[in-house]
């Protein structure tokens, strides 16, 4: 399955999109929601970054503590 990855700035709270790194990962389909988004992390830079996670239904929106970004991983259909 693919993910379809961005990470973004934000403003106020808010997606900014003044810069964006897009990505595309390729996971099993039985891929766990922690391996998706351990391998996110790690091919966005994130990795060893504490994040929040909150889960939308099919896709995930991660806020690095203590940074102004926000990430987003959208399955790819």
């Amino acid at each position: 399955m693919r993910w379809n990855l961005e990470l973004t700035d934000t403003f106020g709270g808010e997606a900014n999109y003044s810069w964006c790194n897009r990505e595309t990962i390729e996971l099993p389909e039985t891929a766990t929601d922690r391996q998706v988004i351990t391998a996110a992390k790690a091919a966005l830079g994130l990795t060893g970054q504490r994040c929040r996670r909150f889960d939308h239904g099919e896709g995930f929106e991660l806020r690095p503590v203590g940074a102004c970004a926000v990430a987003f991983v959208l399955p790819a259909y």
